[in-house]
């Protein structure tokens, strides 16, 4: 049976009433392209501070069209203003959507986080996400937690930009029979903060990725791709598709609940930072899910 005669036997022709992507799908339309895709500037931390626009430009001849920085030695504009970073990231055509900021410090000094906020919103970023908080010890200490992310939120909004919270394994082990990662997501303020999923650390932690996005995944606009193996019951960090993680499921799963940005991390590197970023740029290139 020929796709035309397909359409016409099951009444889809006729009926005239299904979209082009419906016709297309049911009749085994190729998958999607993560296209465009990012990178995680920590990834190249060994090699960065040396040489920022070297780097950057080497990321961006690789083909990653988004950054997310990091608060390195000379903050996460490299010693630049933010207009000339924004000028710099425009000519190798790349956007800088976001980056990680020491959130404790920023947290407990208002004066350091309009100075953050005022930097990133110059260099035309969307994002300020706390990367690390650690492990609490009590519900007490999450509550704390869950208050200042949404006191921060706040702050950061009225700038016109988006705060959220970046996890580990650690907010993804029970407490008290209870994951943090879920207090976090129930008890911010959807309008104040948001969340970037890692796609490792989630699957350390053993927790269903695709169940955990079916109930939260509209909290989440922004993930890490990031493959690893364990290696004596330690994850061991590898190039993408080298590892345990399947990411046709895990990147469909995230496509469909709306996630918006699909940024590359790797920390750990068979031979060096650029030639697993180059082989990790190449896998999403070619990666359909």
């Amino acid at each position: 049976m020929n796709r035309r005669e397909f359409l016409t036997n099951t009444g889809l022709l006729a009926a005239g009433a299904l979209s082009l992507n419906t016709i297309n799908a049911l009749a085994g339309a190729p998958k999607k392209l993560i296209n465009p895709f990012g990178v995680q500037l920590y990834s190249a931390r060994d090699i960065l501070p040396a040489d920022p626009k070297g780097v950057m430009t080497k990321l961006a001849q690789m083909g990653y069209k988004q950054f997310e920085s990091y608060g390195g030695p000379k903050g996460f504009l490299w010693g630049m203003e933010p207009k000339e970073i924004k000028s710099f990231l425009d000519g190798l055509g790349v956007k800088m959507v976001s980056t990680h900021f020491d959130f404790s410090k920023a947290a407990a000094n208002p004066d350091l986080l309009k100075e953050q906020i005022d930097m990133a919103a110059g260099a035309g970023l969307s994002y300020l996400i706390c990367p690390w908080i650690g492990p609490q010890k009590s519900w007490d200490d999450w509550k704390k937690i869950a208050e200042n992310f949404n006191k921060v939120g706040e702050q950061v909004k009225a700038s016109g930009l988006k705060f959220g919270y970046h996890n580990h394994d650690y907010s993804f082990k029970e407490l008290d029979g209870k994951l943090p990662q879920d207090y976090l997501l129930e008890n911010t303020d959807p309008k104040l903060v948001m969340f970037e999923l890692d796609l490792c650390w989630i699957d350390v932690a053993g927790v269903d990725t695709g169940a955990h996005l079916k109930k939260y995944g509209k909290r989440y606009e922004l993930c890490h791709v990031k493959d690893y193996k364990k290696e004596n019951g330690k994850p061991i960090q590898n190039d993408l598709g080298k590892g345990s993680v399947d990411f046709k499921k895990t990147l469909r799963l995230a496509l469909d609940s709306g996630i918006k940005y699909f940024l590359v991390e790797q920390e750990e590197y068979p031979e060096s930072p650029l030639v697993s970023l180059k082989n990790d740029a190449e896998y999403m290139k070619k990666l359909s899910v």
